[in-house]
């Protein structure tokens, strides 16, 4: 399992990779580094990857990290979506669970949609 560190303006969270090959093709590529976007408890930006998902997920858990094909985006979950029934963490379409983030979830509460975040070692 690889280790990456998500820079946040507050602060930064650790984020574990799994042994998938899609998490794989994600930690050759970084650093990533881009402009927030957010969808409810979600945080969200692109890279310059397209990959093809193995396992795809229409439902996280808090502290899931996520590939979005259709975005070629990084997604991390930290409660309800817009698509959320009830508590439940619903992607706005199946996502490939690439890791797990660790360390304060509150920082992720403060990030505004444009604030730079960074994926990185």
């Amino acid at each position: 399992m690889a280790e990456l560190k998500l820079y946040l303006p507050g602060g930064e969270l650790q984020v574990v990779l799994n042994e998938s090959p899609v998490a794989q093709a994600i930690l050759r590529g970084a650093p990533y580094q881009a402009e927030a976007q957010l969808w409810g408890k979600e945080i969200y930006f692109s890279i310059p990857l397209r990959l093809e998902t193995e396992h795809p997920a229409e439902i996280v858990q808090k502290g899931d990290v996520g590939y979005w094909p259709p975005g070629q985006a990084l997604c991390f979950f930290f409660g309800p979506t817009p698509g959320s029934k009830g508590e439940e963490i619903r992607p706005a379409s199946p996502v490939e669970v690439i890791g797990k983030m660790h360390g304060d979830f509150s920082l992720l509460e403060q990030v505004q949609a444009g604030d730079i975040v960074r994926l990185a070692f």
